[in-house]
């Protein structure tokens, strides 16, 4: 049975919406789309080429996929480490609305999230990752199906757009397994879910 992770990009007031670029999405107004890439160091890069080291398949929302669908297939370089992977493995798209999909080696998954994750999971094996995907990652994240999650926090508040944790997320507490923080000041945080949240009073 394969382990799902998420790696997610958030500013520090939690926004996930359209790191890479301006034209990445701009829907619901928002622009301010490339916030991510003035901290792309060589710690960063390093860090994402580990997390590429990894994977056994791919698990993607549809705009996300839209997005890596429009530029990966692009990289032909076979000495680039995050082209290489996403090019050749197997991908896998949850969406209801897209009717196909166009980039080699992808798999539409339209029937019910949950099911379709679980399922997913049980047939594969090693790491199955999902990279931005912030609705799926929420859907996911309710029903305890992500095993791993990378925060990368920048340290930049935008006060608009979509956030990971947006107010109905169920409450989840988890544990941290690793913390590096980036020359340009990117926190990277590494949590695995841990049950329910605890409470008390001081």
């Amino acid at each position: 049975m394969a382990t799902l992770s998420l790696t997610q990009f958030l500013t520090l007031d939690g926004v996930h919406q359209a790191p890479g670029g301006p034209s990445e999405d701009p829907s619901g107004g928002f622009e301010h789309g490339g916030w991510s890439v003035p901290y792309g160091d060589e710690d960063f890069v390093r860090f994402m080429t580990e997390v590429f080291t990894r994977p056994t398949a791919f698990l993607l929302g549809r705009r996300t996929y839209e997005i890596f669908a429009g530029y990966w297939p692009k990289q032909t370089d076979p000495a680039d480490p995050i082209a290489s992977k996403l090019n050749a493995l197997p991908k896998y798209v949850a969406s209801t609305t897209l009717d196909s999909v166009e980039w080699a080696g992808t798999t539409l998954l339209r029937g019910d999230t949950v099911e379709e994750v679980t399922a997913l999971k049980e047939r594969t094996e090693g790491e199955i990752q999902m990279h931005g995907s912030g609705g799926l990652a929420r859907t996911l994240i309710d029903h305890d199906l992500i095993d791993t999650l990378h925060l990368l926090v920048f340290p930049v508040v935008l006060g608009t757009g979509r956030r990971l944790f947006s107010d109905g997320v169920r409450p989840t507490a988890f544990r941290q397994t690793d913390a590096r923080t980036t020359g340009s000041g990117v926190a990277i945080q590494t949590y695995e879910p841990a049950g329910r949240p605890e409470y008390g009073s001081y």
